[in-house]
Parts: C-alpha cells; structure tokens; sequence
C-alpha cells in the first residue's frame, strides 16, 4: 500500500510539473502570440506588465473575480484543470491530491514572485529568469525540474 501511495504521490508531482512546462511554452507563449486569442493575456498583458515593472505586476494584488485580467483568466485555467482531474480522485486519490496541491503551490508562488520581486530573485529565480532574462526558456515556475531534464533552464547574467 504504501508503495502505491508513494508512486501516485511522486508521479502527481511530476505530471503537474511536466503539464506546468508544456502548459507555459505551448499554449501560453505558443498560443499566446496571437494578440487576439484567449491565450493573449500571458504574453500580451503579464509579460509587458513584467518588462515594464521588473517582475511586478500588481495586477495580483488584489482578487477580484468580476475583472477580466490575467490573474482572473489564471484562475478560471486552474479551475478548469481542477475540474477536468476530478474524475480521477476516487481511483487515484492521492494523485489527484497532489495535483491539486501542485495548482494551489503554483499559484501561490507565481502571484507572490510578482508582488515581491526581490523573493522571486531569491527563491523562484528560474521564473525571475524567465521575465527578466530569457523568455523563450525557464517555463517551469513551481519547481525547475523539467527546465533541467528538458534543457531549458538558461541562468542569466541578472544581479
């Protein structure tokens, strides 16, 4: 039993940090380069608001659900990603909770490195990278797991 709860709980770390990955570089900036598209509001918006402000975008300050901005659209993603792994909680609970878990420690990090940039410097810094260096690498923002396995964590030369 506990070998079954180990792997449900080590392979839900790794395919949310592998969706997080594919999610980030395929949709989000893949899909995202068309200025019209849903998808438009990371590249478009969080992006130029980050360029402009050194990693802060206040736009996470606040949580107001009746404003159609990035952080509402992030949010109705992850709602949706929760939605679509809830048919997998009763024969994989452990997974499914662990990506839950994932989703929630995601946003939680992602909004802090913009509200505190000098945090992101410190503990997020391949997401620092990311704004501030090199956006065409770094996709991981939670852990960089798969920037390391997939060749993708390029350091900058940022202070």
């Amino acid at each position: 039993m506990f070998f079954v709860l180990a792997s449900q709980f080590l392979l839900g770390l790794l395919y949310a940090n592998a969706g997080e990955w594919l999610m980030h570089k395929y949709i989000l900036h893949g899909l995202g380069k068309r200025p019209s598209g849903f998808w438009a509001y990371h590249l478009h918006e969080h992006h130029v608001v980050c360029a402009q402000n050194m990693m802060l975008d206040l736009g996470y300050k606040t949580i107001d659900l009746m404003a159609w901005n990035t952080q509402t659209k992030e949010l109705l993603v992850l709602t949706a990603i929760v939605v679509l792994h809830a048919p997998l909680f009763l024969p994989l609970p452990l997974f499914t909770c662990t990506v839950y878990g994932s989703l929630a420690t995601y946003y939680y990090k992602h909004r802090k490195a913009h509200l505190d940039p000098v945090w992101a410097r410190q503990h997020l810094r391949w997401h620092y990278d990311h704004h501030l260096g090199d956006c065409t690498a770094n996709w991981c923002v939670t852990w960089p797991w798969f920037d390391h396995l997939l060749g993708t964590r390029v350091k900058s030369k940022l202070p």
